[in-house]
């Protein structure tokens, strides 16, 4: 699996702005908080606030915020916004792939990997992650031994 640097940055600025204390947040506090260049931050807030997930105001007092609650707003939506679906085959979707002999059966194993990949994405919003209150079962999983070998 592999995440992008587009989805890590709008993980990361949709994080910044699940924790800001007084919105609206300028775009150049979640760049300068994260890290993450600023004329690469505005196309990915453009994608987030096309995707309903934040909201913008003009101004002075302007600026970025999210446009639900954090506890309702999961990582795999965020993805989805800026990367599309969180796991595809030369641009299809799994269960759109067909394969004969040897490898007929490598299509179960890629609709596996999506349904792990949502099981994880899905079930942590925003809120888990700035309250740090990652889900029972997303621990277990970062804490199996070999969780953390690089591979």
């Amino acid at each position: 699996m592999r995440i992008s640097a587009k989805a890590d940055y709008a993980v990361r600025a949709a994080l910044e702005l699940a924790a800001a204390e007084d919105p609206p947040v300028k775009a150049e506090s979640v760049a300068a908080a994260q890290g993450i260049p600023l004329k690469f931050l505005e196309n990915i807030l453009v994608d987030l606030r096309h995707g309903g997930i934040i909201t913008s105001q003009r101004g002075p007092e302007g600026g970025y915020r999210l446009d639900r609650p954090a506890d309702e707003i999961t990582l795999a939506e965020v993805i989805r916004e800026v990367d599309g679906p969180l796991a595809s085959i030369h641009g299809d979707r799994p269960e759109a792939t067909e394969y004969r002999g040897a490898a007929e059966e490598l299509q179960t194993v890629w609709v596996a990997l999506r349904a792990s990949m949502r099981s994880v994405l899905e079930g942590v919003t925003l809120a888990d992650v700035v309250e740090r209150r990652v889900p029972a079962e997303v621990l277990r999983l970062a804490r199996e031994p070999d969780a953390w070998m690089r591979r």
